[in-house]
């Protein structure tokens, strides 16, 4: 019975968490505190905190659900050079069923000074991605099915992206694609069954974000924040995030999101000092999910460091 049960999960693994990531849909992992997280997203980020920045997060999605996404990020950008230049770097590692890949990129921006202490940026990202794949320990539903009988031990690809955001003390716009070379997992192979011919030739799709927010004043102590992240990627409809975040004196944040048609959500960060902030997330699935998972928590820690630029307020609004 347990047999049974091990490879009825199994089967849903494969089906759920790693055929639509492989066909042409999205793959990129996603983030509810994107806001805050932004340079995993869009290289023209890099130095808008006006100083180093640091910042870890770990999403771990569809608890409950054996062989749901788990991903980490953990990223470093600061202004160099004039602070008309900014450098940065970003690893991720998302593993989700079988499928473990890893990214090493790094960030590069230049920034334009414009009136009203807003900022034109271009941001450039490159680096390598690690796929690895274990789809022989599957059990699927066909014996000898040649989908799964093919372990990826090391694929290493380039990868390339760029930016572009305008922003300022109190808002942002920007759009990007952080990874837009095309790759394959697998050689080309004729296979009878379509599905398998599909799988043999999945691979990575650059994903398109379009991103933007504003903070407005509501009393001495209190500010209102609205954002949106729109994301689009070739053979899958296109998706959105809208959250609403207060801040209160300064120093405490509380936001709600809506993922369309998949998921709502809180969020909370608070900055401890001026320079350590922490930050978490609970998602909750409106999606047929929600029979099978009790959410995705999602945890950041941020640290910066070294002396802003003149007239620079903290903490940091996006």
């Amino acid at each position: 019975m347990k047999h049974r049960t091990r490879t009825k999960i199994t089967i849903a693994i494969a089906a759920i968490a790693l055929l639509p990531r492989l066909a042409h849909a999205q793959q990129d992992p996603q983030f509810t505190q994107y806001m805050f997280n932004m340079l995993a997203l869009n290289p023209a980020y890099a130095g808008s905190a006006e100083r180093v920045s640091l910042k870890g997060l770990s999403r771990h999605q569809w608890v409950g659900f054996a062989g749901a996404p788990v991903t980490q990020t953990l990223t470093v950008h600061s202004p160099v050079i004039n602070e008309s230049f900014a450098l940065g770097g970003t690893i991720m590692r998302d593993e989700h069923g079988p499928v473990t890949q890893y990214g090493f990129m790094v960030d590069a921006a230049y920034r334009m000074f414009l009136t009203h202490n807003t900022k034109l940026s271009f941001g450039i990202k490159g680096g390598m991605n690690l796929f690895q794949g274990k789809f022989a320990e599957l059990n699927p539903l066909q014996p000898n099915d040649q989908v799964f009988q093919q372990n990826v031990q090391q694929k290493l690809d380039p990868q390339f992206g760029f930016g572009v955001m305008w922003y300022g003390d109190r808002h942002y716009i920007g759009i990007s694609t952080p990874k837009l070379l095309s790759t394959k997992l697998f050689e080309n192979v004729t296979l009878a069954d379509s599905l398998s011919t599909l799988a043999f030739q999945a691979g990575q799709r650059a994903h398109w974000f379009f991103s933007g927010g504003y903070v407005f004043d509501l009393n001495n102590y209190l500010k209102f924040k609205p954002t949106y992240l729109v994301k689009a990627v070739q053979g899958a409809p296109l998706s959105f995030d809208l959250s609403a975040n207060f801040l209160f004196y300064e120093k405490f944040w509380l936001g709600a999101m809506y993922r369309h048609t998949d998921a709502v959500g809180l969020l909370a960060q608070y900055h401890i000092t001026n320079d350590l902030s922490v930050g978490y997330s609970y998602d909750y699935p409106v999606s047929v999910m929600n029979k099978q998972s009790g959410g995705s928590h999602e945890f950041m820690l941020g640290f910066e460091f070294g002396n802003k630029l003149k007239g620079i307020r903290s903490p940091r609004y996006f």
